[in-house]
């Protein structure tokens, strides 16, 4: 079997319908949940069932270092503002290489949060920008 790719020091790259919105350096909160309910059977006093209600899904939270970027990300967030539009998205995680480790398809993206950089002259850290989006769940995970 062939060496699998796996993820060490990836770029996430983010696009959403026609919006290619850059790459970003570190990605959080790509996940889901399943709700569960209890169930009690009487004469089963040894058992809980616990039977699925529906799954969650997690907003994602990604930054990057502040760069021309930031412009793509704020054209779309206008766009939100005057047109909002549920759009499918798509996040690929890319190796060291920049070839795709894994693409994450995503169903009705819409922007929660975009915070900018704060700027401290005695910090000698980049300024950094983060975008927080919500979606309705994955259509596909491929490669």
């Amino acid at each position: 079997m062939p060496d699998q790719p796996f993820a060490v020091s990836s770029m996430f790259q983010l696009s959403i319908g026609p919006h290619a919105l850059g790459s970003f350096t570190s990605c959080d909160g790509l996940g889901c949940a399943m709700d569960v309910e209890e169930r009690v059977e009487g004469g089963m006093n040894g058992q809980v069932w616990q039977l699925p209600t529906r799954l969650r899904y997690s907003n994602v939270v990604l930054s990057r270092p502040l760069t021309s970027q930031t412009t793509l990300v704020w054209a779309w967030l206008r766009l939100q503002v005057e047109e909002p539009a549920r759009l499918p998205g798509q996040l690929v995680a890319l190796g060291p290489d920049r070839k795709p480790i894994v693409r994450w398809l995503l169903d009705g993206v819409l922007p929660v949060r975009w915070s900018g950089p704060t700027f401290d002259t005695e910090q000698s850290q980049a300024a950094r920008e983060t975008l927080e989006i919500a979606h309705h769940g994955f259509v596909g995970v491929t490669i």
